[in-house]
């Protein structure tokens, strides 16, 4: 090749950003590769927080995203903006994770300039194509689109394989999530009052109290969904004054409207429920300090349901389906839908019986050890250097 192959990091989120982060870290410090790193701005403040964590700084952004553009915009605009980046920076390899706009724009228009693509978080699967959506699409589209794919668990795995991926093309790694969970708990460690980005007062109130972390972004669950969820959390503080319940509220519109209508915003509207704390996102060592501190979370998030059960944190999912399963077998997550009976019912179990408690808080990690960014980078070596002679490209 004449010079180090040059290996081109593309993301555009939150989640993508925290689970490239090991990758690209080590693929920067790895003696045979040329790492750049290109964002499409999916997520824009959201996406900066976590690259200034991590002390990453983008070669390329392409700051994509509109105020109220439909997916069938950035789709477009993220294909033809990447297609000229392609075009100019001619990339030897690409890799994407997970499974988002972002996600599979980058690995459309690296198929169309004949460059090979590896999939980090591959094989995840719900089997119902609107759940959730559009990322179940999203990701079953790249797995039949990359080269390489990078599954988490042996579950992946075999998803992959049902739907004809080559077993000599899919790695099993652990997930990239427990590597940046690992990296940012050391950098928090004795340090949580003040990374918890929240009012000193109530830090030192929550000390003791047992603290409920809520968030939720998923677009199946915009309109009737969330207006439950938040029935749900409004009836719980009210029976449960003694628990605080901490939201740090997703950006989108769809998740705002309801969230701020029917809880308020303490410290803007006089919510009478004051142990409802309604924050604006999160920078990431913040969040995870603020996990780290939890008692339990509701979520709909993909990745809390992967971090959480590393540091032995019960785990309510608002949603009907998930494409991690390992967690819900193993006890750690359960799935209770955006059913506002069934929230408040799971919830209040685990705040008041301490044996269903202890039986989901178990320190249980079946996503990985924190060195999958290792082992990927490993193997993206090989590749590119010849060292994986049975594969060639698709």
């Amino acid at each position: 090749m004449g010079r180090d192959p040059r290996v081109f990091c593309i993301l555009g989120t939150r989640p993508e950003a925290i689970k490239l982060a090991p990758v690209i870290l080590a693929l920067k410090a790895h003696p045979e590769i040329d790492c750049r790193v290109c964002v499409t701005g999916q997520h824009r403040e959201m996406l900066d927080q976590v690259l200034d964590v991590f002390d990453i700084v983008p070669d390329e952004d392409l700051n994509l995203m509109r105020k109220n553009q439909t997916l069938g915009e950035l789709t477009v605009s993220a294909v033809s903006s990447l297609d000229q980046f392609m075009k100019k920076e001619r990339p030897d390899f690409v890799l994407v994770q997970g499974d988002t706009t972002t996600v599979f724009a980058a690995a459309l228009v690296a198929f169309y300039h004949e460059v090979p693509v590896g999939h980090v978080e591959a094989g995840l699967r719900t089997g119902t194509m609107r759940a959730p959506w559009p990322e179940e699409a999203n990701r079953v589209l790249t797995s039949h689109i990359a080269d390489l794919h990078f599954a988490p668990t042996e579950t992946n795995r075999k998803n992959l394989l049902r739907e004809g991926i080559a077993p000599e093309r899919i790695f099993v790694t652990g997930n990239t999530v427990i590597d940046a969970l690992f990296l940012s708990l050391e950098r928090i460690r004795g340090n949580r009052s003040k990374v918890a980005h929240l009012p000193q007062t109530l830090v030192e109130q929550m000390e003791e109290a047992p603290l409920v972390l809520i968030t939720g972004h998923r677009r199946e669950s915009f309109g009737a969904g969330f207006e439950a969820i938040c029935r749900a959390i409004s009836r719980l503080a009210r029976d449960f004054p003694n628990v605080q319940f901490v939201y740090p509220v997703h950006l989108n519109p769809n998740v705002r409207g309801p969230v701020f209508r029917i809880l308020g915003r303490d410290d803007r509207v006089g919510n009478a429920q004051r142990n409802i704390h309604l924050l604006d996102p999160l920078p990431y060592l913040s969040f995870v300090a603020l996990m780290n501190r939890s008692t339990l979370i509701l979520t709909d998030s993909g990745g809390i349901q992967e971090e959480a059960p590393s540091l032995g944190k019960p785990v309510l999912v608002m949603r009907d389906v998930t494409e991690r399963p390992e967690a819900v077998e193993s006890g750690t997550v359960k799935l209770v839908g955006t059913d506002e009976e069934l929230i408040v019912k799971e919830t209040a179990l685990l705040l008041t019986d301490s044996e269903a408690y202890q039986k989901m808080a178990r320190k249980h990690n079946p996503y990985g050890d924190g060195k999958a960014a290792e082992r990927i980078v490993e193997i993206v070596s090989d590749y590119l250097n010849g060292r994986l002679p049975i594969l060639e490209p698709n």
